[in-house]
């Protein structure tokens, strides 16, 4: 993992689809300024100009904040703007691919769904992190397939990098996916449609606080 960064942990910012580049910034500007540790620039909708623009602009604001900006999926995309990193599905390019474009000192992220042995090859592959989820049911994927508690205590036992949870976290639900093992917790909604994005941001980083203070005082 690039040096230049902290262990990959705490709340993990997944931008929304948005068309208008200002209002993206801004968002993404108040999550940051509320302690967003990392930040995946997606844009499911978005042409290619689109995409590069957003992206290089997310760069830039990123590298304000000193926090790594990760691009979903597009490898090229990632090389395009110097992305801290990638994080790619099942169905995209993988591990391998990412590490032999991006080199050793970028972040390669995985997507492992509720499946442990993609978790284990991740690893294996070189990933930095692995993402299990949905934990739960969320608007952007109301199909995808749920993980269990059970499942990340299993993996924390396997494997050595840092499990993100992702799927329908909110506020609400994230403290029991932190106390399940996750370093991290992938959110997008329930951050960026806030009422206070920075407020909401907060509330997030609050929590792996009061993680870290029952591990100390256990």
């Amino acid at each position: 993992m690039n040096s230049r960064f902290p262990k990959i942990g705490g709340l993990y910012a997944i931008t929304p689809d948005l068309a208008d580049t200002s209002e993206l910034l801004d968002k993404t500007r108040q999550a940051l300024i509320g302690g967003v540790r990392l930040v995946q620039y997606r844009n499911k909708t978005a042409n290619g100009v689109l995409l590069r623009e957003q992206a290089g602009l997310m760069r830039q604001l990123c590298n304000e904040f000193r926090v790594p900006l990760i691009i979903n999926d597009h490898i090229d995309l990632a090389l395009a703007v110097n992305a801290d990193g990638v994080h790619v599905g099942w169905e995209d390019a993988g591990v391998v691919e990412a590490r032999k474009h991006l080199g050793k000192n970028k972040i390669v992220g995985a997507s492992c769904y509720n499946d442990l042995e993609r978790a284990r090859q991740a690893e294996r592959e070189g990933a930095d992190y692995v993402a299990f989820g949905a934990f739960f049911s969320s608007l952007t994927k109301p199909d995808a397939v749920s993980v269990s508690e059970y499942l990340i205590g299993q993996a924390k036992r396997e494997i050595s990098v840092p499990i993100v949870g992702i799927g329908g976290i909110r506020l609400t639900n994230a403290r029991q996916v932190i106390a399940s093992g996750c370093a991290a917790v992938a959110v997008c909604g329930d951050l960026f449609m806030s009422g206070n994005i920075t407020a909401q941001a907060m509330r997030f980083t609050q929590l792996f606080a009061e993680s870290r203070n029952l591990l100390t005082t256990n």
